[in-house]
């Protein structure tokens, strides 16, 4: 398995090192819905750690770096913090998808704003006897016109517009590119009741804003890399789901004494146990939004009681308590495993989000078969995978 390292400056997109010699602390880690990490280090010190532009190889916020495997991009991201002990680099590196946290949101942005329309008529029956003014007994003054909401904004473009944002500014285009079809789903309530809005004197952090945005509607996302157009030019995309990303793989097989050479101590829910949900929503006191819902299973009563303050109508609220409910009354899970290289999934067949049946021997349970969902993957220098997992049945879309 050929494998190396690829460091290219941030700005402009230039290849700076074929093949730099970092020595991983941490796995190169991919995460559903998130940037992913690795660390490593750089020992000892060396000559090309100085780029062919005379400025240090290895820059916080100015070096891309990319795992190549078999001439497959299997991880990129950016340089966030180094640190230096002797002859010895220490890099920690995240995702692309990393970049928009700390960014502000500076200009300004509402879907389904509450509408008042000028009256016309205002003013014109200054006695108030209900007649407009020389017209009494031949023309009634009208009511008002209704309020009415705005033009929403679908939570895709939403989520889009932000990330144009970040990267219009100077020195901030990453060149990530982010599909371009829509969720379906609006912001902010059709009646104006619940205007959704970001505005840059509220001084939001447009990673924050992102990850809200992907947390509450919900949807998945995934960032890739890969070389394009025959060159050393690499292409960085974010994947969106409608309503998720990944199918269910019935082509491959994950196995123990075949391909599966470890797994995580397989664990129920514990103290997370809940078959009733509270969910406390937008306003205060006895005006507060509030959903209740349950799954009651037998079992005793066990509640889990959350806030979201950005939800307000009763089916958004009701909809977050069953996402909740779905993650905590499911049964025996195994968090992790570990697998090889093999024909029954080879290396990359498998996507996050990916639903694979994990069928294990579990001592003082037996044969466990189950159905879990792909969060995460590490691929270390030897080859095996560390895919973090959850029950698929515990996800409610």
């Amino acid at each position: 398995m050929a494998w190396r390292f690829i460091a290219q400056r941030a700005l402009p997109e230039t290849v700076i090192d074929w093949d730099v010699p970092l020595s991983l602390s941490s796995n190169p880690r991919r995460d559903l819905s998130g940037p992913g990490s690795l660390t490593g280090t750089i020992e000892p010190e060396y000559a090309r750690l100085i780029g062919p532009d005379g400025n240090p190889m290895i820059q916080e916020w100015g070096t891309k770096l990319y795992l190549e495997i078999d001439g497959y991009l299997r991880w990129g991201g950016i340089v966030t913090k180094t640190s230096y002990e002797g002859a010895k680099a220490t890099i920690a590196a995240e995702g692309f998808s990393c970049y928009p946290h700390g960014i502000p949101y500076e200009d300004h942005m509402i879907s389904g704003q509450l509408i008042t329309p000028k009256d016309p008529y205002a003013g014109k029956d200054r006695n108030h006897d209900g007649w407009i003014d020389g017209n009494k007994g031949v023309q009634r003054t009208p009511p008002p016109p209704k309020p009415y909401g705005g033009p929403r904004i679908d939570v895709y473009d939403a989520f889009r517009n932000i990330w144009n944002h970040v990267q219009s500014r100077p020195y901030g285009n990453i060149g990530l590119v982010i599909d371009g079809h829509d969720l379906g789903e609006k912001l902010g309530a059709a009646d104006g009741s619940d205007p959704w809005e970001l505005a840059w004197w509220d001084n939001p952090d447009c990673g924050q804003i992102l990850d809200t945005l992907t947390r509450t509607t919900p949807f998945d996302w995934t960032e890739t890399h890969a070389w394009s157009g025959g060159g050393n030019a690499i292409s960085h995309r974010l994947t969106l789901g409608r309503p998720r990303l990944g199918r269910k793989r019935r082509d491959l097989r994950f196995a123990g004494d075949e391909n599966i050479v470890a797994i995580a101590r397989p664990e129920g829910m514990g103290d997370d146990f809940a078959n009733e949900a509270v969910v406390l929503g937008k306003g205060e006191g006895r005006k507060m939004a509030r959903a209740q819902v349950h799954r009651y299973d037998g079992r005793l009563r066990r509640v889990a009681t959350l806030a979201d303050k950005t939800l307000s109508s009763a089916v958004a609220l009701t909809a977050r308590g069953q996402r909740e409910l779905a993650g905590r009354t499911q049964a025996l899970q195994i968090p992790s495993i570990q697998v090889v290289d093999h024909p029954n999934a080879r290396l990359g067949a498998w996507q996050l989000g990916d639903d694979i049946r994990v069928q294990v021997h579990v001592p003082w349970v037996g044969d466990v078969d189950v159905w879990h969902r792909i969060l995460t993957d590490e691929i270390s220098a030897d080859g095996i995978s560390t895919l973090t997992l959850k029950r698929s049945d515990a996800f409610h879309y």
